[in-house]
């Protein structure tokens, strides 16, 4: 018998974490509207994602694709990677100048 296999669940995020050896924690971000008074809402949300061969690093843009339980708190899989960090620091891009005095 063959089973017909679901459609997973994708998402995009930005990778906030990558301290944990092949685990990722992407934060989610989706806009919606409040019923009432139509303002626009924000809602972030983390996710615990399984990175196998840990290219991701912590400021990448990736999709992840919902999963079987990995772990107690995994359940989601890197799938690509749409945009990676910039290497530089964020002062010296801004042009802003360190004070030590």
């Amino acid at each position: 018998m063959i089973q017909k296999q679901k459609n997973k669940i994708e998402k995009q995020g930005k990778v906030v974490s990558d301290k944990m050896e092949k685990t990722r924690v992407v934060l989610v971000e989706t806009l919606s509207r409040y019923p009432v008074y139509f303002k626009v809402i924000r809602k972030r949300k983390k996710f615990y994602a399984h990175d196998e061969s840990e290219i991701s690093k912590t400021g990448d843009i990736v999709i992840i694709r919902q999963c079987r339980p990995l772990s107690k708190l995994k359940r989601w899989q890197v799938v690509e990677i749409v945009k990676k960090a910039s290497s530089k620091s964020e002062g010296v891009a801004n042009g802003a100048v360190k004070n030590n005095t």
